[in-house]
C-alpha cells in the first residue's frame, strides 16, 4: 500500500512538471509570436500562435491587468496577411471563449468592414474601443502610476 502511495505521488510530480513545461512552452511562443507581429512578420507570427491555439486553444495572454487570447493574436495575424474569412472564424472564437477581449472585438469589427459588411463591422469596431475606453479609463482611476 505504501509503495502504491509513493508511486501515485511520484506520478503527480511528473504530471505537474509536464503541465509546467507546456504552459511555459506556450508563453514562449506566444512572446516570439508577439514580436514577429510588432516587427511586421505576421506570417512569422501566424506560425507561432497556431502553435499555441493547437495545444492550448483557450490560452489567454496575460500582462498585469490585460488580457488578450490565443486566438484573437491568430485572428490579427491572419488579417495583417489579409485572410479576412480566416480572420473573421478566428476572431469569433477569440470572443466565444473571452467576450471582453475588446482587440478581438476591433479587429473582428474591421475584418467585416474590409469584408463589405459595414453596418455590422461599425457595430463591433465602436462596441471593442468603448470597451477598451472603459478599460484604461478604470485602469486611470485604480492604478495611476
Amino acid at each position: 500500500m505504501m509503495a502504491a502511495k509513493r508511486w501515485f505521488g511520484w506520478l503527480l510530480l511528473i504530471y505537474g512538471l509536464l503541465i509546467g513545461c507546456a504552459a511555459y512552452q506556450a508563453a514562449g511562443q506566444v512572446q516570439s509570436g508577439r514580436q514577429a507581429l510588432l516587427i511586421n512578420k505576421p506570417e512569422d507570427a501566424l506560425a507561432y500562435f497556431q502553435q499555441v491555439a493547437q495545444t492550448n486553444p483557450n490560452y489567454i495572454f496575460q500582462s498585469e491587468n490585460y488580457r488578450e487570447g490565443i486566438w484573437t493574436y491568430v485572428g490579427r495575424s491572419q488579417y495583417s496577411l489579409g485572410r479576412l474569412t480566416e480572420a473573421r472564424q478566428s476572431l469569433e472564437k477569440a470572443l466565444s471563449i473571452y467576450p471582453d477581449d475588446y482587440l478581438a472585438r476591433i479587429y473582428l469589427g474591421l475584418t467585416l468592414m474590409r469584408s463589405g459588411e459595414d453596418s455590422s463591422g461599425s457595430k463591433e469596431l465602436a462596441s471593442g474601443i468603448q470597451g477598451l475606453y472603459v478599460w484604461l479609463e478604470y485602469m486611470n482611476r485604480t492604478m495611476p502610476f
